[in-house]
């Protein structure tokens, strides 16, 4: 049976449905707005009413872009993957927003506990995800959802060892374009004259196609060494996503201390306004011993903000 709360135009079933969480297979990737099943880390959601959900994902031990430590410790941004694909299965499984909603990131966060957090010696690491929304915001008829918070505590053996939050907002294609249509004002490619793309060893990165800064001038910009990377750049998309931002401004860091500083344990981002693919973004990066500020600036505005901490 299915309820339908026309107060908010949601739809979900009425009740958990007793069946346990599966790590079998993942879920559809068109419900997470990947192109590429191999990029799925979600395998099952269930709805326990009241605006709570239960959730099984699966973190891979060979990530090509986020291989797992010496240690069989995870990339920490798997956590903020993760929280993307709930992000996005929830609203359209269980509040009614259409698959083709254009989802924007407005502020992200994760925090994790070192001690805690599941190792990978074999195989993969299944995950325990259990997620409560909250802020629901509507059109001015009520019918149709426009935004969300979504708060994520994720476990893996019974131990709790990450939490993560976001706020998103959700754009019909009509209002998308115009909204679109109002930011493109700079979007003319600068041509770096002087760039030196660091190397993988510099920000802890696998391969060379993983770089997404380069340094000019001794400015540093977001530009992509692989403008169609698997991860990153799984599809097409007309401004850079919000893990862009966040990897972006993570090897900023790592480049600004020499090295020090790669593996953030707590992390918080605003998404000010669109950070366009050109001209290139400065991402500027201030530490200030275990925690480094950042801000992404593009023809003199800022497009977001944020911090990293690190053990």
């Amino acid at each position: 049976m299915v309820i339908v709360r026309e107060a908010h135009g949601l739809s979900e079933p009425s009740g958990p449905t007793g069946r346990p969480l599966s790590w079998s297979r993942t879920v559809a990737r068109e419900a997470v707005h990947r192109v590429s099943v191999a990029e799925v880390l979600l395998t099952d959601v269930r709805n326990h009413g009241d605006n709570r959900f239960e959730a099984a994902a699966q973190w891979p031990r060979s990530h090509p872009t986020f291989p797992h430590g010496g240690d069989g410790r995870h990339h920490p941004l798997m956590i903020a993957e993760t929280l993307r694909e709930l992000g996005i299965y929830i609203p359209t499984r269980y509040y009614a927003v259409p698959a083709g909603a254009h989802f924007l990131i407005r502020d992200i966060s994760y925090r994790l506990d070192p001690e805690t957090e599941p190792r990978a010696p074999y195989g993969a690491s299944d995950i325990t995800c259990r997620a409560a929304v909250t802020d629901i915001r509507t059109s001015p008829c009520g019918r149709f959802v426009t935004g969300m918070r979504l708060d994520v505590v994720l476990s893996a053996g019974g131990k709790l060892f990450a939490w993560a939050g976001g706020t998103a907002r959700f754009l019909d294609g009509t209002t998308y374009a115009e909204t679109r249509a109002a930011a493109h004002g700079h979007t003319a490619r600068r041509r770096l004259r002087a760039a030196v793309r660091p190397s993988p060893a510099q920000l802890a990165v696998p391969a060379a196609r993983d770089v997404l800064v380069v340094r000019d001038g001794g400015v540093v910009y977001l530009d992509p060494a692989d403008p169609r990377h698997p991860f990153f750049f799984d599809h097409w998309s007309d401004h850079m996503p919000g893990l862009v931002l966040l990897e972006g401004a993570r090897q900023a860091a790592a480049l600004a201390t020499g090295g020090t500083l790669t593996r953030p344990v707590a992390c918080r981002m605003k998404a000010i306004r669109f950070t366009e693919s050109y001209p290139p973004a400065v991402v500027e990066c201030t530490s200030h011993g275990r925690t480094c500020v950042f801000r992404l600036r593009q023809a003199g505005i800022c497009t977001a903000v944020g911090v990293l901490r690190y053990l």
